[in-house]
């Protein structure tokens, strides 16, 4: 049984979407940002920068999301093509999401919501950034179905960011590529379950102080 270690965010969806398509067995941990669990001494212990998610497998510990799916993939045989190649194309978008799609998307959620000062031009910057590298992603997806050709980790990763895209103020008009992309992955019965772990805020309020209290990465 694995250990899953995770809150209501684009990268804890990552991890229980993937859990949910491999079919693996898992047991939910839902940890509090108002109360800080994910600084817990016992938390860090199995991820030293305190941040979801993270998994425990037979004692075995993974942290960073994009390691964890690595994980996953490999330990299911599933999701990760067994290719040098294949798996170097899967693996490369799975970077580009978590070095360039999470990361700009995430200052522009902080920038565009919940900055005390409106900083415009670090709203235009990061805004300007994430829809270029949907950009590049629909180009993609204009020459494949899929991100790695066929559906991957690679997809697992992007999608969670990509379906919030308006809480960041980005706009997919025009994307048509990445639009059906979108809409496909969503009507993934694993997928809709994936988004369902941990259960979510249900008021406004309440999803506004999860995500000031979070570390978006």
């Amino acid at each position: 049984m694995i250990d899953l270690y995770t809150a209501a965010t684009p990268n804890g969806h990552k991890v229980s979407i993937a859990l949910e398509e491999l079919g693996l067995p898992y047991r939910v941990h839902a940890l509090s940002f108002d109360k800080q669990e994910q600084k817990t001494p016992e938390f860090l212990r199995i991820n030293p920068n305190g941040r979801i998610p993270a998994i425990v497998d037979d004692g075995f510990a993974v942290f960073e999301s994009g390691a964890i799916l690595i994980y996953l993939a490999e330990r299911a045989g599933q999701l990760l093509p067994a290719d040098a190649k294949g798996r170097s194309r899967a693996i490369q978008w799975l970077m580009f999401q978590m070095g360039g799609v999470g990361p700009m998307q995430g200052q522009a959620n902080v920038f565009f919501r919940y900055f005390p000062e409106k900083l415009q031009g670090a709203i235009d910057r990061y805004q300007h950034e994430t829809r270029r590298l949907y950009e590049v992603l629909d180009t993609r997806l204009g020459e494949a179905e899929y991100l790695a050709g066929d559906y991957s980790i690679a997809d697992i990763a992007t999608f969670p960011w990509v379906r919030v895209h308006d809480w960041a103020g980005v706009s997919l008009e025009g994307l048509v590529h990445l639009q059906r992309w979108l809409a496909a992955i969503e009507a993934r019965p694993a997928v809709q379950r994936g988004l369902q772990v941990p259960a979510r805020p249900t008021d406004n309020e309440a999803l506004v102080k999860t995500a000031q209290t979070m570390l978006i990465r």
